[in-house]
């Protein structure tokens, strides 16, 4: 077994839909106590400099239900070669490179660690899509098994607008308490509403529907640990565990490690402490020499 330094170690943090970089900020700052470097980066149509309807910040949000998005031609490949080129940059750094996904960035890290299996020492799913099973974000989310999800309703059709809308600074009560129980159930009562301003409307509409290939001499060879969010509203457990077990039965010889964390789909937020904890001892654990 070898077992890295912390010096020798970087982690990658790659978001998930409607979500950027900012919110992996807290989970670094612990991380860093550790003495685990990370680096988090933004994907396509993600972070402080990303488009966003013309009226979403007007009175009245004029053409926030009908304006075409900007990230209509953002393709998968876009979304992966993002994760590439950071995988790219840590390996010329670090011997031990650790790519954390959540939620929908499952899709770019398993399609990254497909076309680039070397760049990788071990992969972790927070709560993630994992696309072994079925290639398509889109085939979890209408599975039998996620029926008690909370899904958050798009503004209007994904297909026309070319991205997932939703509307963090809805004035409705009820389209807020939504998106708030998918991804932010156990948030404190009281907490600030602060939250609504950190989410982007529009994700990319390839990132649930385009398929994502991957096989067992690639993919399939790298260490994987799957991070259960055992109170997870907007990817349920039954979902993660659907997940979970298709992939190990594409790779029976090398089946997920599986860990599991307590409360809902943004430990980021609400319990970054534990997260980085838990993601310190995964990036520094020993691994088999492949």
């Amino acid at each position: 077994m070898n077992r890295p330094s912390s010096a020798e170690t970087v982690v990658l943090l790659v978001h998930g839909a409607w979500h950027s970089a900012l919110h992996w900020a807290s989970t670094q700052r612990l991380l860093a106590r550790h003495g685990v470097a990370s680096v988090a980066i933004d994907l396509p149509g993600a972070g402080l400099g990303a488009p966003v309807p013309a009226g979403y910040f007007e009175p009245g949000q004029p053409g926030f239900a009908t304006e075409r998005s900007a990230l209509h031609d953002i393709t998968m490949r876009d979304i992966t070669d993002v994760v590439i080129d950071a995988l790219v940059t840590a390996r010329s750094r670090y011997r031990n490179v650790v790519l954390v996904a959540h939620s929908a960035g499952g899709a770019p890290v398993s399609a990254a660690a497909e076309q680039a299996p070397e760049l990788v020492d071990r992969l972790v799913y927070l709560s993630a899509f994992v696309a072994a099973g079925r290639p398509r974000f889109a085939d979890y989310i209408n599975a039998e098994e996620n029926a008690g999800a909370v899904q958050i309703p798009p503004v209007a059709d994904p297909a026309q607008l070319g991205a997932f809308r939703i509307n963090p600074l809805s004035p409705d009560p009820a389209a807020i308490d939504v998106i708030r129980r998918a991804f932010l159930d156990d948030l404190p009562e009281g907490s600030p509403d602060s939250w609504r301003h950190f989410l982007h409307p529009d994700h990319a509409f390839a990132s649930f529907t385009a398929p994502v290939e991957v096989t067992p001499g690639r993919w399939g060879r790298l260490p994987r640990t799957y991070v259960r969010l055992t109170d997870d509203l907007a990817l349920p457990p039954a979902t993660q565990g659907l997940m979970i077990s298709e992939a190990d039965q594409v790779t029976p010889d090398n089946p997920f490690q599986v860990r599991s964390l307590p409360g809902g789909h943004s430990p980021f937020v609400v319990r970054p402490a534990e997260l980085a904890t838990l993601l310190a001892t995964i990036a520094l654990q020993g691994t088999a020499v492949r």
